[in-house]
């Protein structure tokens, strides 16, 4: 556990792998009656920013970095945006780090021990990792920020546990533990859970964190995988919503396999209100979002996965604008 030091702000960094509802546990936050105030930080893979969009309107200010990754290419805004908040600590008393689905938590934790002023202002809270229970399996052995997350975590939500079979989350919470027997563990749909197991909970630990990367304080590089690659497209006007189904479901059909995450903010013909799309794999659902208002109608829709037909899914998508 950290020393206690009531003049730092504590800080959530929230990680986990592409679709296993970060966003859904961040709304989560942000809608309840928690009596904090929590500045949030997101971050996005690609250059289209679908987001913010999908987080809840709240009195909480949020700061969005798009095109990158918070452990490398946008580093640097992190930082600033963290500077902007230590001269506005007045409004706020909790900071909360989404990170994108591809980030390696240890750069990330790195930077609140490497420079001195931010190190004076802030404290780290805990590492949260939600855990996609359905579709992990696909990732634990290929992806190394799969792993790392897990490996770096205080709390561990074992989340979509009513997609799963008892035998199967009961195989996955052993696998998990042996990866890291240092957090704690929940098992959760929609990432239900009193906030209190994960705000303000003092659970970060440095030599865990070193235990797990002995390099963590020190400035080393961090490599994705090339393989894998967003697409976003941002068109003004409508879609056709049978026309979108039909190549969402075509799509995921022929590469779900290939596709981690898809998500997007669709303006539909004769709807007066914003379709809220999300998929993990082959699962994907929508609802009604936010009224379209005086905002410019437009669809946006991106898509994280491996080896992705960027020229393909741009003319598909197309196709559906009514």
């Amino acid at each position: 556990m950290s020393a206690t030091t009531p003049d730092r702000v504590p800080v959530t960094i929230l990680t986990g792998f592409l679709g296993s509802g970060k966003t859904t546990l961040l709304n989560r936050i942000l809608s309840e009656n928690h009596g904090k105030r929590i500045a949030v930080i997101e971050n996005e893979f690609g250059e289209v920013g679908i987001d913010n969009d999908l987080v809840v309107s709240a009195d909480e200010e949020i700061f969005e970095m798009n095109n990158g990754c918070i452990c490398c290419t946008v580093r640097g805004d992190l930082i600033r945006i963290l500077g902007t908040l230590m001269r506005r600590r007045d409004r706020f008393d909790h900071v909360l780090i989404e990170t994108t689905g591809l980030a390696d938590p240890a750069p990330v934790v790195q930077t609140f021990f490497v420079d001195d002023e931010l190190k004076a202002q802030f404290e780290l809270d805990a590492v949260v990792t939600v855990v996609d229970a359905r579709h992990v399996a696909l990732h634990l052995d290929q992806s190394s920020e799969c792993q790392e997350q897990i490996a770096f975590a205080d709390v561990i939500l074992l989340n979509k546990a009513d997609l799963v079979s008892a035998p199967e989350l009961s195989a996955l919470a052993t696998r998990v533990s042996a990866m890291n027997r240092w957090a704690r563990c929940h098992h959760t749909v929609r990432c239900e859970l009193p906030l209190d197991d994960v705000l303000g909970i003092r659970a970060f630990d440095l030599g865990h964190a070193q235990e797990v990367d002995p390099s963590i304080l020190s400035d080393t590089a961090h490599e994705h995988d090339t393989s894998v690659s967003s697409v976003g497209l941002d068109v003004p006007g409508d879609v056709h919503a049978g026309r979108l189904e039909k190549w969402i479901r075509k799509l995921l059909a022929e590469r779900g396999a290939d596709i981690f995450r898809m998500k997007g903010v669709l303006s539909v013909a004769g709807s007066d209100r914003q379709l809220v799309f999300q998929g993990v794999h082959m699962l994907f659902e929508s609802s009604e979002g936010r009224p379209w208002g005086r905002a410019p109608r437009r669809s946006k829709i991106v898509l994280i996965g491996r080896g992705l037909d960027v020229a393909g899914i741009d003319k598909g998508f197309r196709r559906c604008l009514a």
